[in-house]
């Protein structure tokens, strides 16, 4: 980019020098603080990668263009080169800064977001602090050298066609827009409040969805089943998914030990399956291919996801799905009508997969109640009794045996022939002061039916019913979902629901990332002050802000049409990075009011002057931008294209709108000031 506006193949390797040297000085920073070399931290370095060269681009072309002012007075190379970069050496300085302000909401993010995001808003800092230290150090001396030639002043006598003819045009656009101020200023104000609208339309989710290159299948079927059924469905199940062309091998675990990290009972299958995508199909048709194709299944509930996804919503919500149902109360008959009542309710919704509510059904069981009046008669307390049922039935281990040499426990409880039926459990004899008694005697003992499980949360009984989203986004779907249950249950006295997520982690993590957005807003603002000691001047450069946020929004509804966590740490990213080309008109219109020029003179002056480094900057960044922004669906990628996507858009508009708002405002704050002085 750099050579073509430059036609320079000397500025060209000066400004792209700076790139490899700050890649370095960030991975050496890297290791010494014990990070690694991930996805997140090279897509740090990637997003970070237009920034790297922007502050050399700034630097190498105002001293190519001073350089080639100076071929007439004859000046020292050192002088002209070190006073060139003095004049830009602040704003870049300040610029960096502010960009780094602008991430500190990042830092902020906690669990899985968190530890996600904070990976890559470390490895852009690093990057970005090592490319100041390269454009403030370096890059001066290699202008010294590579430009201060003698044998390069016949490529410096002529401006390059292309730099001279956009500032030409420039030049004139500018004048032209000088006499229809208004109307620009309520067209680009009309153009924030559209977007600020469209912004409220825009879906919300907590992360892009992924793509992994598997499918994370779930088959459950009713508690109770035997192994050989479930397998016997887990085979059925297996043959419907490899009769899609995505995919050739499964691998599936029916049923998991009670004390595995996610234990499940014989009745739930868990299927893997790799698949690839060149049947001509997206990742959405197949798997909506797959889950009409599952769903032929008797008697089964299926759940369609991937592994990592998996374990995100299980992490979050206790459950393998990305919204969690949590009916909480006290009879679990009462809880799994009201469930299927609420998974009704929520299966009708648009946009809603895979609801299903946890399996419950009657198991039969053995009840004896103590009778107490009969415990004290024969002088039995009640751990006595509870004592001789754990021993009786469960058993007791008291001791270990070794045989060949593996340890088994010595389990002490009564021999299976005394317990297999109600009346020998009945007839088993308990000791009591007045000796020996039946069981009978103390104690009710009859057959019942219970539920297979009993799952409590916050010491409340409770039952879960999940759902996935396809087609929709998150929130939007979750919100009609509290909706329509607020509307079709009616929940008795005691009962009460509770909705769990992925949503939950969203609304959480936004929360925190205003607030502190806000304290990033007023460093900013703090910093802007600090070098131009204008509270005005300060405003000005931060109309980039809205101004980014126009492109921003509007790329974000042409492609996902989604807001997450990602895509918002991009425009709190924007708030930075679009007040570098208003600091660098700013520090120009300075400069030339302190060589005496008047206020329209320095306008078009200056921001001609300023319009190469500005373009240049931001096709560059952009072009680093672009792999990331189209590749959305690659794996691994799905994360940083959301904060690209936002990034590129909220560049583009702030680079086109920047170089005639910003000296439009500066020239209307202004013109009472010098018309006085006058």
């Amino acid at each position: 980019v750099l050579f073509f506006f430059l036609m320079n193949l000397r500025t060209t390797l000066i400004s792209l020098i700076a790139l490899p040297l700050s890649i370095i000085v960030t991975i050496i920073a890297l290791h010494f603080m014990g990070l690694t070399i991930n996805t997140m931290s090279l897509g740090g370095i990637a997003i970070a990668i237009g920034s790297l060269v922007d502050d050399a681009i700034v630097d190498v072309e105002n001293v190519y263009k001073r350089l080639r002012q100076n071929l007439k007075a004859g000046r020292p190379i050192v002088q002209v080169v070190y006073e060139a970069s003095k004049e830009v050496r602040m704003p870049i300085f300040n610029s960096s800064l502010i960009i780094i302000a602008s991430f500190l909401p990042l830092f902020f993010l906690q669990g899985i977001e968190g530890r996600m995001l904070i990976p890559l808003g470390i490895s852009f800092v690093v990057s970005l602090i090592a490319s100041t230290i390269v454009a403030l150090t370096v890059t001066p001396v290699m202008c010294t050298y590579l430009l201060g030639d003698k044998r390069i002043a016949s490529q410096l006598e002529k401006e390059p066609w292309l730099s001279r003819k956009l500032s030409q045009w420039y030049h004139r656009a500018l004048e032209t827009s000088m006499s229809h101020i208004k109307p620009i200023l309520i067209g680009v104000s009309l153009l924030f409040v559209v977007c600020i609208g469209i912004f409220f339309t825009l879906g919300r989710s907590f992360l892009p969805p992924f793509n992994e290159g598997s499918l994370t299948i779930n088959v459950s079927t009713l508690p109770g089943i035997s192994l050989d059924n479930s397998d016997r469905l887990g085979r059925e199940a297996e043959k419907i998914i490899l009769s899609m062309p995505e995919i050739t091998t499964v691998a599936r675990k029916t049923g998991r030990a009670e004390l595995d990290e996610h234990s499940l009972g014989v009745n739930v299958s868990e299927i893997e399956a790799p698949y690839t995508l060149d049947h001509g199909r997206s990742r959405k048709e197949m798997v909506a291919d797959l889950r009409h194709k599952l769903s032929h299944l008797p008697g089964v509930n299926i759940e369609i996801g991937q592994p990592i996804s998996h374990r995100i919503d299980a992490m979050l919500s206790g459950t393998e799905a990305q919204i969690a149902i949590k009916l909480f109360g006290d009879d679990l008959t009462k809880l799994f009508a009201l469930g299927n009542k609420i998974k009704a309710v929520a299966a009708e919704v648009p946009g809603v997969v895979d609801a299903n509510i946890e399996q419950q059904m009657e198991r039969p069981q053995l009840d004896i109640r103590p009778r107490r009046d009969m415990l004290a008669y024969y002088g039995i307390p009640m751990s006595q009794f509870a004592d001789f049922i754990r021993v009786a039935l469960a058993g007791e281990t008291v001791s270990q045996v070794y045989e060949k040499g593996r340890p088994f426990d010595l389990v002490l409880k009564m021999e299976s022939d005394a317990r297999g039926s109600i009346d020998q459990v009945a007839s088993l004899m308990i000791d009591s002061p007045k000796g020996k008694i039946p069981l009978s005697a103390v104690a009710d003992v009859r057959s019942t039916a219970g539920p297979n499980s009993i799952n409590r949360e916050n010491v409340s009984r409770r039952i879960v019913i999940s759902a996935n989203v396809e087609g929709r986004d998150l929130r939007g779907v979750v919100n009609d979902i509290m909706r329509e249950v607020d509307e079709e249950i009616d929940l008795p006295e005691g009962y009460y629901v509770n909705y769990g997520g992925q949503f939950e982690s969203e609304a959480s993590a936004s929360r925190t990332l205003l607030i502190v957005s806000l304290l990033a807003l007023v460093i900013i603002f703090l910093l802007l002050y600090g070098q131009y000691h204008n509270a005005v001047q300060s405003g000005i450069i931060l109309l980039n802000m809205p101004l980014a946020l126009i492109g921003g929004i509007l790329i974000l509804r042409l492609t996902s049409g989604e807001m997450n966590i990602p895509a918002i740490i991009g425009f709190i990213s924007l708030m930075g990075i679009a007040t570098r080309n208003g600091m660098l008109l700013m520090s120009r219109y300075d400069t030339l009011r302190q060589e005496g020029q008047g206020l329209m003179e320095r306008v078009l002056h200056g921001s001609a002057d300023r319009l190469n480094p500005i373009l240049m900057t931001a096709l560059s960044s952009a072009l680093a931008l672009i792999p990331l922004a189209v590749n959305s669906h690659q794996p691994g990628n799905e994360i940083q294209s959301p904060l690209a996507i936002v990034i590129l858009g909220g560049l583009l508009s702030s680079t086109l709108l920047n170089i005639f708002v910003v000296p439009i405002m500066y020239y209307l704050t202004n013109r009472k000031k010098e018309s006085s002085k006058a």
